[in-house]
């Protein structure tokens, strides 16, 4: 699965511009991990190779903006994301690693190399996600559009998974990407209601569930995702009344994971949830009808998405 202003430190600056008050407060210290978060560090030959396929085609990957905890596992089975449109994004999410500020123009030849990826890496299941880039007439709709059709003409048999931004004030741009027929159309709501001011300040919660509703109107059979981090201070009541409001938009798959604070400039942890705490998410997620969940610690929305793909397809088909 691939994802891929000057002289200041933009990713150091933007947070701290964005959490000023959390720039030197001891108090928002990155917390020790508990015993139940443990990850595999990368350096395998598979890891090197993929690695190297990333960087000889200019790529970025969400795996390295974003710290992801399961690079090293993923690369080695050469795995990845790519996060297309730059490196740089538009908005400012309290719990994010990637840099903000002002993007690049658009690389046009980034979809080409994304599908030349694709095919050097071999993959079944392909996941592209994207910085937010609020500057763009269509929010980025093109673009995604244009790395479908490239990796599809490359590598035809590949299914293609894409964790898209919120398209927010941009007309039309949502009915474009879903007119590309990706397989999995993913939009992460990454956390409760209440949370979104100091988590996620430029989403609309309400904006990204319609989005979600949106997705299954225009193509009933394209299959959704969705997912968030718990660890914010959210209740358990919070969690389950978003999963009801999935649900309401028909959307087919969940994941929680584990919030893992980046650095102290950014929103502190409030605790670690329990795998038993996760289990019990999982089990009431399937209860309310979702066709496939993923519930623990280290999920992250595009961990073993070619197999999660797989077993979508088999609950639908068991229906």
């Amino acid at each position: 699965m691939v994802t891929v202003l000057d002289t200041i430190d933009v990713k150091a600056a933007g947070a701290k511009l964005r959490h000023p008050e959390k720039a030197n407060n001891p108090d928002n210290a990155i917390q020790r991990k508990p015993s139940w978060i443990r990850v595999k560090a990368g350096g395998s030959k598979v890891y090197d190779e993929t690695r190297k396929i990333v960087k000889e085609n200019g790529l970025v990957t969400v795996c390295e903006e974003a710290g992801c905890p399961n690079i090293g596992e993923c690369w080695s089975k050469k795995h990845a994301t790519m996060m297309i449109m730059g490196d740089t994004c538009t908005r400012a999410c309290a719990f994010c690693n990637v840099r903000t500020g002002k993007p690049n123009p658009l690389d046009v030849a980034e979809p080409e190399n994304v599908a030349i990826a694709v095919q050097k890496l071999g993959l079944k299941h392909v996941v592209i996600t994207s910085v937010d880039r609020d500057d763009l007439a269509d929010g980025g709709a093109e673009h995604f559009v244009r790395t479908i059709e490239a990796i599809r003409a490359r590598s035809p048999s590949t299914t293609i998974e894409i964790l898209t931004p919120d398209f927010q004030r941009k007309e039309g741009a949502l009915e474009k990407v879903v007119a590309a027929r990706p397989d999995v159309f993913n939009h992460n709501m990454e956390t409760v209601p209440s949370k979104y001011l100091s988590v996620r300040p430029g989403g609309r919660y309400f904006h990204s569930i319609r989005l979600l509703q949106k997705v299954k109107e225009l193509d009933p059979n394209m299959f959704t995702k969705s997912g968030i981090m718990v660890g914010f201070g959210e209740e358990r009541n919070e969690v389950l009344q978003l999963m009801d409001d999935l649900r309401s938009a028909d959307v087919d798959f969940m994941t929680i994971g584990q919030y893992l604070q980046p650095t102290s400039k950014h929103h502190k942890i409030v605790r670690f949830v329990t795998p038993e705490e996760f289990d019990a998410y999982a089990t009431i997620a399937k209860t309310k009808g979702f066709l496939l969940v993923s519930s623990s610690p280290l999920t992250r929305s595009s961990h073993h998405a070619g197999e999660d793909f797989a077993l979508l397809q088999a609950a639908r088909n068991n229906r």
